[in-house]
């Protein structure tokens, strides 16, 4: 069976209206009125920012350090007591990693005296060895830039190092055929003719008498005389006069060897023939 709703007469349907739209002013009202009150308080706000010396930016930087205390202790689990804590345990750590970094930067100075300019090492040393009165902040930082002055200044000696190890290798390597027999002969043909004027002549006479003496060797040794290399020095101890390595370098040899013919014969032309006449000169 149905049952029908009775139609709302006119009065009562304009009772409706007037009632819908009362509520509704009293909405907009309310409204404003909230309006009126953020607006009276943000003038409030500006009194006293004027009042105060409060500013907009130290606001939002206290906000954000709030934000950012608050962060790091979400992200860590650590209240500020904790905080502080650990912010103790990394002085400490800071300033034992400076000591250490002391002995190292001074035991390296000691490495490299005399190979490299290890002045900023020093300095950084010098600047850090105060760290125990220092803020931590510049202790880590003098303690890094120390650091980086050890690397710096070992990569420095080891490229020293380097290099006077192949210069080492190549005079090693230059005695070594200097003192063969065709080295000592190059040797003697280019101080004779630089030092004493003595021509292809002067050498082929050279040649004849220091072959006959020693064979060019600088280790010959004369048992029956004692007379000693390749110059046949007697003794062999003259030749000192002309290098501390007489005994084992050709070429110390030879320059003592010349020089003692310039100054008994004039040439070696001269010293062969006495040679080849008396065996000896």
């Amino acid at each position: 069976m149905r049952i029908d709703t009775p139609t709302p007469t006119t009065a009562e349907a304009t009772e409706k209206n007037i009632a819908e739209r009362s509520t509704r002013r009293g909405l907009r009202r309310r409204r404003a009125g909230r309006k009126r009150l953020m607006i009276a308080g943000a003038i409030a706000a500006v009194g006293l920012v004027a009042g105060t010396g409060f500013t907009v930016q130290s606001a939002v930087a206290t906000q954000a350090r709030i934000d950012a205390t608050t962060a790091l202790t979400q992200s860590t689990g650590l209240d500020h007591d904790q905080l502080g804590a650990y912010r103790t345990i990394a002085a400490a750590r800071a300033l034992d990693t400076a000591a250490d970094t002391i002995s190292v930067a001074n035991a390296t100075l000691a490495a490299v005296d005399g190979k490299v300019d290890a002045s900023g090492l020093a300095a950084s040393v010098a600047s850090l060895g105060d760290y125990r009165a220092l803020p931590i902040d510049s202790v880590v930082d003098l303690t890094e830039q120390t650091r980086a002055e050890v690397a710096k200044a070992a990569a420095a000696a080891a490229e020293y190092d380097r290099v006077q190890a192949e210069e080492a290798a190549a005079a090693a390597q230059a005695l070594a055929l200097g003192n063969t027999p065709d080295g000592a002969r190059a040797t003697a043909r280019s101080l004779a003719a630089a030092t004493y004027g003595w021509g292809d002549s002067q050498f082929q006479c050279l040649d004849q008498l220091w072959q006959k003496e020693s064979g060019w060797s600088y280790t010959a040794y004369n048992a029956s005389s004692g007379a000693t290399g390749i110059p046949q020095s007697l003794p062999g101890s003259k030749m000192a006069t002309a290098g501390s390595d007489w005994e084992t370098n050709a070429t110390t040899q030879v320059t003592w060897g010349l020089d003692y013919i310039a100054r008994a014969y004039g040439t070696p032309c001269s010293a062969w023939s006495h040679s080849q006449s008396m065996n000896w000169y």
